[in-house]
């Protein structure tokens, strides 16, 4: 079971508060014992507890992708059941997948 957090604050550049990001993740460590992972940017804070059983070597979060000019950046919990017919799909309609690491 993994766990994810994180901040959203509009109003004020919160980058800065990584702090308050690791400890929120250090509560979710039982949960995912196995890595953690931040990102922080001026108005989005998120972090990621681990447990590596699916994936291990390329599951690492949060996720990032940079289309265009603009990076996405995302933190989740669960599988994805479907993925090769998803993927399948995607990469008919000219998605292309990069291994980042």
């Amino acid at each position: 079971m993994c766990g994810i957090v994180g901040v959203v604050n509009y109003k004020k550049n919160i980058k800065e508060q990584g702090n308050l990001l690791k400890a929120m993740v250090k509560t979710l460590e039982k949960r995912g014992p196995d890595e953690e992972g931040y990102f922080l940017e001026s108005e989005v804070n998120l972090g990621h507890r681990r447990l590596s059983i699916i994936d291990i070597e390329n599951g690492k979060q949060p996720m990032s992708y940079k289309y265009n000019e603009t990076t996405y950046t995302i933190v989740y919990n669960g599988q994805i059941y479907n993925t090769k017919e998803l993927r399948k799909v995607l990469e008919f309609n000219g998605f292309e997948f990069k291994r980042s690491f």
